[in-house]
C-alpha cells in the first residue's frame, strides 16, 4: 500500500512519509534516562503525540524499563469529578495499556485489583509506589492530552502528590521519569484554574526541567521525508531545494509541511499532468492553503476571536508590521508562543510562519470588509481589455473612498485599520480572477508589500506609513530592489499620511530604474 502525507492524528513510518526527528527523539529519550519530569508543551498538531508514540516505541526494546502511555483525551468528564473516580480510573488506565500488548498479564491482574481498593489519592500514591516495586524496573509514565484537565483541581492535587513522591524518590519507589503533553505548560494551567488568587499561583510542576528540543522541522530533516516519497512514487524534485522551500512558507510547522506535501501530492501533481515537484507549484500550493478552511486554521482564528489582547497584539505584528520587543515574560506574547502564532527573530516578535501571516491577514480583512459594508464587486471597472488588472486606478479608487469616508466620526478607525481597510477594498476587485499574497518586511518601514496576481499578470503593492522624506527615499529604494527581484519594471505605493492635514496626493516617480506610482491617503 502507498504511504501518504499525513496531517491527521500520529503518524507511522509504515504508512506515513516521515520527517526524519532521530536527533529531538534522542535529545528527549536522554533527559527521560536521566529521570527528568518534564511536559511537552507545543501547539497544536505539532508532532507531539507522534514523538510520544516514538519514545514508547524506544524504551520498550529496552529490558530495563517498563513503559506506560496514556492519554486522557476520549476519557470522558466523569473521572476528574472525584476523587475516587480518577485514583480508580488512573490505575485502570496502566492496566488497560498493558493488557493491549498483551504482556504482564499478572500485573494487569494486580492493577486492577489493586484500583478498587484505591479510593483516594493518598492509596493511589501508596499504589504507584507499589507497582514500581513489583516491576523491579525503571517505571515511565508518559501522559498525552493533558489539556483535557485544564481547569481541574483534582488533577493539580495529583501533580502535587507526584511532586511530593518526587522529591523523596530516593527513599520512596516512584516513576523514574513522568512526560506530560499538550498545548499549555502546567503552570500556565494552574494560573488558569486559579486566577487571582496569590497564594495558589506555585506550580505543582516545579519539580519540571525545562523543555527545550525544537520540535520545528528543518530542511535537513525534511529532506528524508522528500527522498523516501521520490524512492517510491517515482516523482522527480530537487530534494534539498524543495525541503528549503518548504521551510521558507512553514517555518517548520510539522503540520503545514505536511499539509504542503500532502497538497503538492493528491492535488497539484495530478491537476497538472506532472511527475515533477518545482518551487512555483510549491509557492501556488502555499496560496492555497492559506485560503482553505481546516482544523488548524479554525483554531488558530478562535483563539483570535476569543481574545481580544492577543487579536490586538497579532494586529500590530502581523498588518501593522510594528517591531514589537520579544519577551516570553508578557503573558500575551506567551500565550501568542503557546497558540503556535509568535516566534521570535533578531529580538522582535513576528508571526511565526509566511502561511500563518497570510491566514491572519485574510481572515482580518474579510471580519473588515464585513465591518466596512461599503463596498461590492466591482472589479471590472479596473480592468483593461487585454485582462490586465489598471493599478493605478485601483488605488486613485481607494484613495477616492478613503477621502469620502474621512470624516471626524471616521478618523480615528479609518487611520488605525487602513492596510486592512485597502485590502477589504481590494479583494472584491480581484476576486475570481486573480489572488494577493502579503509579504511582511520587518525593518523602520514598517512596510506590507502586498503582490497581486491577476490574469497570470504579476503587480506589487508596497503599503507604509509617512515617516519624512529620508525614510520615504530609502522605501523607495527598497520597492525598487524588490521590484528588481520580481522582474517587474512598475510599482505601486500606497502611504497612509496620519498628519493632521493631509494632502490627497498622487504620482509617477522613477527611482533606480523602476517606474512607481505613488498615492497618499
Amino acid at each position: 500500500m502507498k504511504k501518504e502525507f499525513n496531517v491527521t492524528g500520529t503518524c507511522f513510518s509504515e504508512l506515513h512519509y516521515m520527517a526524519d526527528i532521530s536527533k529531538k527523539v534522542e535529545e528527549v529519550t536522554q533527559m527521560m534516562g536521566k529521570g527528568r519530569y518534564f511536559i511537552i508543551n507545543r501547539p497544536r498538531q505539532y508532532g507531539k503525540t507522534t514523538t510520544i508514540q516514538t519514545l514508547t516505541n524506544q524504551f520498550k526494546e529496552s529490558s530495563d524499563y517498563l513503559v506506560f502511555t496514556i492519554s486522557f483525551a476520549g476519557i470522558g468528564d466523569d473521572i476528574f469529578t472525584d476523587e475516587k473516580i480518577f485514583s480508580v480510573g488512573f490505575l485502570e488506565l496502566l492496566a488497560d495499556y498493558l493488557e493491549i500488548d498483551e504482556e504482564n498479564p499478572e500485573l494487569v491482574a494486580w492493577l486492577n485489583k489493586t484500583a478498587a481498593e484505591t479510593v483516594t489519592l493518598k492509596l493511589l500514591s501508596k499504589a504507584i509506589t507499589q507497582l514500581v516495586k513489583k516491576c523491579q524496573k525503571k517505571v515511565i509514565l508518559l501522559i498525552d492530552e493533558v489539556d483535557k484537565s485544564s481547569n481541574n483541581q483534582l488533577f493539580v492535587s495529583f501533580l502535587a502528590m507526584l511532586r511530593d513522591k518526587y522529591l523523596i524518590r530516593t527513599t520512596q519507589k516512584t516513576f523514574h521519569s513522568i512526560v506530560l503533553a499538550g498545548v499549555h505548560d502546567v503552570k500556565s494551567l494552574k494560573i488558569k484554574l486559579r486566577h487571582g488568587e496569590e497564594s495558589k499561583l506555585n506550580s505543582p510542576w516545579n519539580i519540571a526541567t525545562d523543555f527545550k528540543v525544537d520540535m520545528n522541522l528543518y530542511p535537513i530533516e525534511i529532506k528524508p521525508m522528500l527522498l523516501d516519497y521520490m524512492s517510491e512514487t517515482g516523482v522527480k524534485m530537487d530534494a534539498e531545494l524543495i525541503a528549503e522551500r518548504l521551510f521558507y512558507h512553514t517555518s517548520g510547522y510539522p503540520f503545514l509541511v505536511s499539509r504542503l506535501c500532502k497538497m503538492m501530492d493528491e492535488e497539484i501533481l495530478p491537476a497538472k499532468n506532472s511527475q515533477e515537484w518545482t518551487i512555483q507549484d510549491m509557492d501556488m500550493a502555499a496560496r492555497f492553503i492559506a485560503k482553505e478552511s481546516n482544523a488548524n486554521f479554525d483554531s488558530l482564528t478562535k483563539n483570535l476571536e476569543d481574545n481580544s489582547d492577543l487579536y490586538n497584539q497579532v494586529y500590530m505584528v502581523a498588518v501593522e508590521n510594528r517591531n514589537t520587543p520579544f519577551s516570553i515574560h508578557d503573558s500575551i506574547t506567551n500565550l501568542g508562543v503557546i497558540y503556535g502564532i509568535f516566534a521570535e527573530k533578531n529580538g522582535i516578535t513576528v508571526i511565526h510562519n509566511r502561511i500563518y501571516n497570510e491566514v491572519i491577514v485574510n481572515w482580518m480583512t474579510i471580519r473588515m470588509l464585513r465591518l466596512q459594508n461599503k463596498n461590492s464587486d466591482f472589479g471590472g471597472a479596473y480592468r483593461n481589455d487585454d485582462n490586465t488588472l489598471n493599478m493605478e486606478a485601483v488605488l486613485l479608487g481607494f484613495q477616492a473612498f478613503m477621502k469620502k469616508e474621512y470624516s471626524k466620526k471616521d478618523r480615528d478607525f479609518l487611520e488605525k485599520n487602513g492596510r486592512l481597510v485597502f485590502l477589504a477594498f481590494l479583494k472584491p476587485i480581484i476576486n475570481g480572477s486573480g489572488y494577493d499574497f502579503k509579504e511582511p518586511q520587518i525593518s523602520e518601514e514598517r512596510r506590507l508589500d502586498v503582490v497581486v496576481t491577476y490574469f497570470e499578470h504579476k503587480y506589487v503593492a508596497e503599503l507604509k506609513i509617512w515617516r519624512g522624506e529620508k525614510a520615504h527615499d530609502k522605501g523607495l529604494v527598497q520597492l525598487a530592489d524588490y521590484l528588481e527581484r520580481q522582474a517587474l519594471t512598475e510599482g505601486y505605493l500606497l502611504i497612509f499620511d496620519h498628519s493632521e492635514v493631509k494632502k490627497w496626493d498622487s504620482d509617477w516617480t522613477e527611482k533606480k530604474g523602476k517606474k512607481i506610482f505613488i498615492v497618499w491617503v
